[in-house]
């Protein structure tokens, strides 16, 4: 979980694929707002093959590979194969070796696609060379950078821009989004935590004429500007979720795109009233109205919206009464019920969603004999009960689903060792939350058959070196957190062959000292390691040299000072980002 203190894994969000596509021009992008997921898939994808790997590095790999190690040598790549330079750039961002100098040298280049999301350095000066791509340009992202909005003028000739992401710039006002008057062939346009963005720039939306993807959330003064979206016919994804001045008057004006697919409204102050507006988007799949004042009435409403196939609504505490819509939402695949009033008599008016394929009953009032209504539910492939009333006969309505690959038990107050000899008989899972203080090495020695296991979460059982020693069954973890308090080094040997592991969190096991650090050093798929309130010291630092791939360490509580910690990412870890010390 990456902090020193993790309280269970946070599944009340269920997400969808957000896959945003777009054509202009006789091109196509495929391009998603999710950033941090994309930016990290694409430069992987980009990312040469190992050495040593069976496959030869193609000709254009080696092209790369050589006008990257000899950047300083050209004065411009003006001429240069698009292909090719536009991989060369992607090289260079991914290596983080672009800087103001190498980014003249694409001037004019007719690059397609820049992605500079929480890229260091950009600013103004950069649009400049990236506006000179023109017509080429189709896709760019600059989130999270101190671009002003006379950077974003530099725009103004990249007309056949498709995707736009202005995630978190500070410093973008109504005064920059002027630009897109000009920019119609535009199909998603991001502009996540825009505080500046107010109804007035939204003015600048109704030219969009193409816009099929919409993000605003976290933009908390765009009440008002909705009256902008009525001719946006095209558009098949909004996002205003936690925009907290949205309210029914903003709604009403969406009634109109009948093309809506998604809609994100969570945290709002739309109510019943504004729900009603929703009555026509007959293809709307997937909505999201996490924490909106809403009631049973919504319910009618939203039980007419049969295409339905994604349904959050975690946080609104509703009733059995308003549970009882569901039941002809059969197309439903996903539904998150978290923290609602639901008891074991609203359980029933779910069994007929055959389809469901992920539920979510996060701190719902259901116990055993409620959730026998999901042993139907064949198609599940993930169950929250995280601090829900399931004990362990409950879990015996779980065996027969087959496919399911999630589950989460986190703080089941009836759950203990003895329910899990259930757990052990659905072997599709891959993911298993047990974080409970009533898990012991009992329980877990009986799961050792789930061998498919990818991440395990023990944060809060009573988990001792006995217990370790049945973790070497789990040879596909990935992901494994056990900050009970019971572990030595002892335990930690037991665990060093686990080598698919990419994060590991160890915190809060006080009697863990620099020989853990030892049996650890052979993991050098190790992403995040979290061995926060233990014995570890400067000394134990030297046997983390070897897991060049760590990005996270969590020292809090441990005797290591920053001069440790920064002397260890000069010389041996250069990837380390984020490091929590005190």
């Amino acid at each position: 979980m990456g902090s020193a203190c993790s309280r269970k894994n946070d599944q009340s969000d269920l997400e969808i694929d957000d896959e945003l596509c777009g054509r202009s021009g006789g091109s196509n992008r495929s391009f998603t707002l999710r950033w941090p997921v994309r930016r990290a898939q694409a430069l992987e994808s980009l990312a040469f093959r190992p050495h040593g790997a069976q496959t030869s590095p193609s000709l254009l790999e080696i092209c790369v590979q050589n006008i990257v190690k000899n950047i300083d040598k050209y004065k411009s790549f003006s001429g240069v194969p698009r292909d090719l330079i536009q991989q060369v750039l992607n090289d260079l961002v991914r290596k983080q070796l672009l800087s103001p100098v190498t980014l003249e040298l694409f001037s004019d280049c007719a690059l397609q696609d820049v992605l500079l999301a929480d890229y260091p350095g950009v600013e103004d000066f950069w649009l400049d060379i990236i506006g000179s791509q023109g017509e080429s340009l189709l896709a760019l992202d600059i989130s999270g950078s101190p671009v002003t909005d006379d950077g974003l003028a530099c725009l103004q000739s990249c007309t056949n821009l498709q995707t736009l992401s202005l995630n978190s710039c500070d410093h973008i006002s109504d005064e920059g989004l002027s630009v897109l008057s000009g920019l119609s062939n535009l199909t998603t346009l991001s502009l996540r935590s825009s505080n500046l963005i107010t109804a007035a720039g939204m003015r600048n939306f109704t030219n969009l004429v193409s816009l099929k993807n919409l993000d605003l959330e976290r933009c908390p003064l765009i009440h008002g500007g909705f009256v902008y979206l009525r001719g946006l016919t095209t558009l098949e994804k909004l996002n205003v979720g936690w925009c907290i001045g949205v309210r029914n008057a903003d709604i009403t004006h969406l009634a109109g795109i009948v093309n809506l697919k998604e809609l994100q409204i969570s945290r709002s102050k739309v109510n019943d009233s504004g729900v009603a507006s929703l009555k026509g988007m007959t293809n709307l799949r997937s909505l999201s109205m996490e924490g909106c004042p809403i009631t049973a009435q919504s319910m009618k409403t939203i039980a007419g919206l049969t295409t339905l196939c994604h349904l959050n609504i975690n946080s609104c505490y509703l009733p059995d009464s308003g549970c009882q819509k569901l039941e002809g939402l059969i197309n439903l695949r996903t539904l998150n019920l978290g923290y609602n009033e639901l008891t074991d008599s609203g359980m029933v008016f779910l069994k007929g969603l055959t389809n469901l394929e992920r539920l979510n009953l996060d701190s719902c009032k259901v116990g055993d004999e409620g959730i026998k209504h999901v042993k139907g539910l064949l198609n599940l492939r993930m169950l929250d009960l995280s601090d829900s009333e399931v004990g362990n006969v409950g879990l015996r309505f779980l065996s027969g689903l087959k496919k399911l690959e999630i589950l989460n038990l986190s703080f089941t107050g009836g759950v203990t060792d003895i329910g899990l000899s259930t757990i052990a008989t659905i072997t599709s899972l891959t993911s298993l939350n047990l974080d409970s203080k009533q898990i012991t090495d009992t329980g877990l020695a009986a799961l050792t058959g789930l061998t498919g296991l990818k991440n395990l979460d023990l944060f809060g059982a009573k988990i001792t070196d006995y217990g370790m020693a049945r973790l070497r069954h789990f040879k596909n973890l990935q992901s494994l957190e056990l900050c009970g308090g019971g572990i030595t080094d002892v335990g930690v040997s037991s665990i060093k062959d686990l080598t698919l592991l990419t994060s590991l969190n160890l915190s809060h096991n006080l009697r863990l000292t620099d020989r853990s650090l030892q049996y650890l050093s052979g993991m050098e798929n190790l992403v995040s390691l979290n061995v926060a309130n233990s014995k570890v010291t400067n000394a134990g630092l030297q046997h983390l040299r070897p897991l060049t791939k760590l990005t996270s360490l969590a020292l809090q509580g441990c005797k290591v000072t920053r001069t440790a910690v920064d002397h260890l990412k000069a010389t041996s870890l250069p990837n380390l980002s984020v490091i929590h010390l005190k």
